[in-house]
């Protein structure tokens, strides 16, 4: 048996369950009856809670093993300012790059868009070089001259915050919404009492305001677009001021593709008009793009070249064979 030599005294090693020998001296020890002189009474402790690493005793906070409380959580009203910095700057970086939304102020996309909607417009896809394109509802910065006279209200400094984070458009920038006819290298026309026309195909426009003709109010062409341009129309064609009412603007009525915002793809305001604005079906007719005329011509002539070349070069080794001294003899 292992005995114990600090106090020249033998002893056991092994002593009761959770009764730890304390091996500094304490203020007022006990004596204890039966143990020698100077002994102690054993200290009580309260069993660690943390595996052991407990450092207080009864009433203190449990540490961390290195002597350190733990930090009490921060206040619900302490966080909410943090909060509200990176909602904001997540809403500014969304409105920047990704998503903004803008409010219909007029009458000129009816039935599609009534005044008052909210419309998301998508800005990233244009990003990545994406083009506006047949069908779809963009918003555009004015190309110049389009919205003078038109007064611009002023707005307060909570319609200032909120245009600012890109929960309202801003008031102070001068943006239309219209509907792409055509785009670079179409040809578009509308005659009086007819349809409009794009690269010799009739569109068919189911999403005209009822009552209104195509163009009657203004027919125009035949124009063609120049590339890096777009031809746009409103809806309510006897209410919107489009590209037909501009062209002795610089641009000939067509607008810059640099001009464009984005797309307006739904409508997200009020909930009862929930809804999404899709390419209509007129737009997809075979041929429609300037680019399908010429395509069958360019498929036949890229076909045609290896049967010619090679007609020619079975003719030249005929030829060659022919005038050969074995052919001769």
């Amino acid at each position: 048996m292992a005995v114990g030599a600090r106090s020249g005294r033998e002893e056991p090693e092994e002593r009761p369950e959770n009764q730890l020998a304390d091996s500094s001296p304490g203020p007022a020890a006990e004596h204890v009856p039966g143990a020698p002189a100077g002994a102690s009474a054993p200290e009580h402790r309260v069993p660690a809670q943390d595996g052991g690493r407990g450092d207080g005793g009864p009433g203190e906070e449990p540490g961390d093993g290195a002597g350190r409380a733990p930090k009490k959580p921060r206040s619900f009203w302490k966080e909410l300012p943090l909060l509200i910095g990176i909602a904001l700057v997540l809403a500014l970086l969304i409105k920047t790059f990704l998503v903004q939304a803008f409010s219909i102020p007029s009458d000129s996309m009816q039935d599609t868009l009534q005044r008052g909607d909210r419309v998301l417009v998508d800005k990233l896809t244009p990003w990545f070089g994406a083009e506006p394109q047949r069908g779809e509802v963009v918003v555009f910065h004015d190309p110049g001259g389009w919205l003078d006279g038109e007064p611009t209200p002023t707005p307060n400094a909570a319609q200032k915050f909120l245009s600012f984070i890109g929960l309202m458009p801003s008031a102070e920038e001068k943006d239309l919404i219209k509907r792409v006819i055509a785009v670079g290298g179409d040809t578009v026309e509308c005659k009086k009492g007819g349809p409009v026309t794009v690269n010799g195909k009739t569109l068919k426009e189911p999403y005209i305001y009822p009552g209104d003709s195509a163009c009657d109010d203004k027919p125009f062409g035949p124009i063609k677009v120049p590339d890096g341009r777009i031809w746009v129309m409103g809806d309510h064609r006897q209410n919107s001021l489009d590209s037909r009412y501009h062209q002795e603007l610089t641009g000939g009525g067509t607008v810059s593709t640099d001009e464009v915002v984005g797309r307006a793809f739904t409508i997200a305001w009020p909930l009862n008009r929930l809804d999404w604005l899709g390419v209509p079906d007129t737009f997809d007719q075979p041929g429609l793009s300037a680019m399908g005329a010429t395509a069958p011509a360019a498929v036949g002539l890229a076909g045609a070249v290896p049967m010619v070349l090679w007609r020619r070069r079975k003719l030249l080794q005929a030829q060659v064979k022919a005038e050969s001294p074995v052919a001769k003899g």
